[in-house]
């Protein structure tokens, strides 16, 4: 089977995003890219994702948007994954959910605030990306702009979406962005009783992103406690 390992690995990343509570039902999408072939694969339309076969999993030309193999629809947001495996070498696996607190603070409209420090996962910043139809390029390309240079973007109304060189990277941006929305929101609901949280300035967060390269990677050198 063409590309068989990586369309394994889509079917894995949908059952955890289901038992973990980052997804329900057939919501959402997830993709990787195979830069050797110029491929990509990406989660079907309309099958939920415990149901979800490898075989399933669609595999199209990043160039052409050309179908070259599966057994099912590619999932309706394949413009938005193909964007940005065309144009962002950085960027070899898409995630796309509609997480309750990421949806929900993407209602407002408003860039992502850096109310905890995780937020430096999606980047310096995270914008949110102006309203479209799903689906649409008009998507696609509202979300390819408004992610310049990060690797994560809300979605007006709709959800979260990000990126990065593996799936395991592009889940762990989403499992963080959404404890941030959850914060957020949270925040939201006590200003009502005057209180206003307090948030991060974008030097910090500037700060965050660089140490957050070595994260894991590298153990620092700190003075003495």
């Amino acid at each position: 089977m063409l590309l068989e390992e990586k369309r394994k690995e889509l079917v894995a990343i949908g059952l955890r995003a289901i038992r973990e509570g980052l997804t329900t039902g057939t919501g959402g999408n997830f993709s990787v890219c195979d830069r050797e072939s110029g491929l990509m694969c990406i989660t079907p339309s309309g099958i939920p994702y415990v149901d979800i076969r490898p075989e399933q999993i669609v595999v199209m030309d990043v160039e052409t948007g050309k179908i070259v193999d599966g057994d099912a629809v590619p999932s309706s947001e394949c413009d938005m994954h193909r964007i940005f495996y065309k144009y962002r070498t950085d960027i070899d696996a898409v995630i796309h959910t509609h997480t309750t607190y990421a949806s929900t603070y993407s209602c407002f409209r408003r860039p992502l605030p850096a109310i905890h420090y995780l937020a430096a996962f999606g980047g310096t910043h995270v914008n949110c990306a102006e309203y479209a139809t799903y689906g649409t390029v008009e998507l696609a390309r509202n979300a390819f702009k408004a992610m310049e240079g990060v690797n994560a973007v809300l979605l007006a109304n709709h959800g979260l979406l990000a990126g990065a060189k593996t799936l395991d990277m592009a889940y762990n941006i989403t499992e963080e962005l959404e404890f941030c929305c959850k914060m957020v929101c949270t925040s939201m609901a006590m200003e009502a009783s005057g209180v206003k949280p307090v948030v991060l300035p974008q030097d910090e967060m500037d700060r965050m992103v660089e140490r957050f390269k070595g994260y894991g990677k590298v153990h620092e050198k700190h003075e003495e406690i």
